[in-house]
């Protein structure tokens, strides 16, 4: 999996620009579907699944294909600012922030890379396109693709990841000072995230099929941007009681430095 080398300022702003990639893709993935979805005239966004879009029989499918892989390259570039973030690089034997702590569960060290899993899956999602737009089209014909198979089973894991990429992530989260606020809302996001997912894959809500989807890509996208942002912020701000101590000591230093 592709790993970041953090060291001096090129390697803070390659650092910056995986982590942007958390809220550039899930932005660009959004955009194409909502494009896309607009651009199948006589269809609702409910009549269409995301994967449709990019079939060879839907209007302007370069859209959504666009999305799927700018979606997934991005991914595995967040992926990898990430696993630094986390302290996973230095493990490896790679200079980076962070570092590992007691009590860490065994397996937390596996979300980033499964993340970055998940980038890959969504490019092969992609590039294995559907049939036909609609599922059961044309009515009578002949069996479906090798390609269409295929893209069935790396959705289906594609899925699985949503959810348990989010899991694991609240598992590693759990002892960290940092990040242990966010475990609860990783942990709702799993939930209803796997919820909607049961009911679009059930079958049981067909008019709409297409809404839960995209609910169910959503959801865990918001998350994946929402930590972006946190990995974006300035790091180890000084507490707030802690911000006009330092101020004044930093300022009687600048003159003591002067008076020497």
């Amino acid at each position: 999996m592709f790993r970041l080398r953090a060291g001096g300022s090129s390697g803070q702003r390659a650092f910056r620009l995986c982590a942007a990639g958390g809220i550039i893709g899930p932005a660009a993935f959004t955009a194409a579907w909502v494009a896309a979805s607009l651009r199948q005239a006589g269809y609702s966004p409910a009549d269409i699944q995301l994967s449709g879009l990019a079939a060879p029989d839907a209007r302007d499918p370069w859209i959504m294909l666009t999305g799927f892989i700018v979606l997934g390259g991005c991914t595995v570039a967040f992926g990898s600012a990430l696993n630094e973030a986390l302290g996973g690089a230095r493990r490896a034997g790679f200079a980076c922030r962070g570092s590992a702590r007691a009590g860490e569960a065994p397996d937390a060290g596996l979300a980033p890379w499964l993340i970055q899993g998940a980038g890959l899956l969504t490019i092969a999602a992609g590039l294995l396109r559907r049939d036909h737009m609609l599922l059961g089209q044309p009515p009578g014909g002949t069996g479906e693709s090798w390609h269409n198979h295929a893209h069935d089973l790396v959705s289906a894991a594609l899925y699985a990841a949503l959810v348990s990429g989010q899991c694991l992530l609240a598992l590693r989260f759990g002892p960290d000072g940092r990040w242990r606020p966010w475990r609860p809302w990783l942990a709702a996001d799993a939930v209803a995230t796997a919820i909607v997912l049961i009911m679009f894959l059930s079958g049981a809500f067909p008019p709409w099929d297409g809404i839960l989807q995209r609910t169910a890509v959503t959801l865990p996208l918001a998350m994946v941007a929402a930590i972006a942002s946190r990995l974006l912020r300035p790091r180890n701000p000084a507490p707030p009681g802690q911000r006009g101590r330092l101020t004044a000591q930093t300022l009687l230093s600048r003159r003591d430095r002067r008076d020497m």
